[in-house]
């Protein structure tokens, strides 16, 4: 075999060495985002176990859509640090969402609709706390998120419609 044959072969084997780990590598990156994806959704789904952010959500439903911040304020330091917690975790969903971290149909299918109820009932205390605090970013991505929600609570149809007929 001649030094010619040898570096061909040689080539030969090199371009498929990278052939394959450039393979290996799109095959990895997939399963990666996967797993991040599934993390993330994990995560999301315990933030709704949290029993903070669940007493949250008790204390604020029975407020009528954009309640005053005087009335919340005026509820007490537990409502106040209830609304906080929405305001945080409904922030760090936006956030997540935004850096395309978190799926937008994932979340949405998880927060949708309690994000949008949230945002409604707390607009208002959201809106005093920019102007009070002097900082017009505070809560912003809850805002964003919200918006999001309302939009694909009005465009989708409801679960209870499109898996009527779902089978495992």
């Amino acid at each position: 075999m001649t030094l010619a044959n040898l570096a061909a072969i040689a080539e030969i084997i090199g371009i498929f060495t990278l052939a394959t780990g450039l393979f290996f590598g799109i095959f990895q990156l997939r399963a990666n985002r996967e797993q991040q994806r599934n993390a993330v959704a994990t995560s999301l789904a315990q933030s709704f176990y949290d029993k903070e952010f669940s007493k949250a959500i008790v204390l604020l439903q029975n407020f009528p859509d954009g309640v005053s911040a005087v009335t919340i304020n005026a509820a007490g330091q537990e409502y106040v640090e209830a609304a906080v917690k929405i305001c945080t975790s409904f922030e760090t969903m936006g956030l997540l969402v935004f850096r395309k971290i978190a799926p937008l149909d994932l979340v949405m299918d998880l927060a949708g609709g309690v994000c949008a109820s949230m945002y409604r009932k707390l607009q208002n205390w959201i809106h005093f706390k920019r102007e009070t605090q002097h900082q017009p970013s505070w809560a912003e991505w809850f805002e964003w998120l919200a918006t999001l929600s309302e939009q694909h609570k009005n465009e989708s149809i409801p679960i209870q419609t499109r898996a009527a007929n779902w089978r495992s």
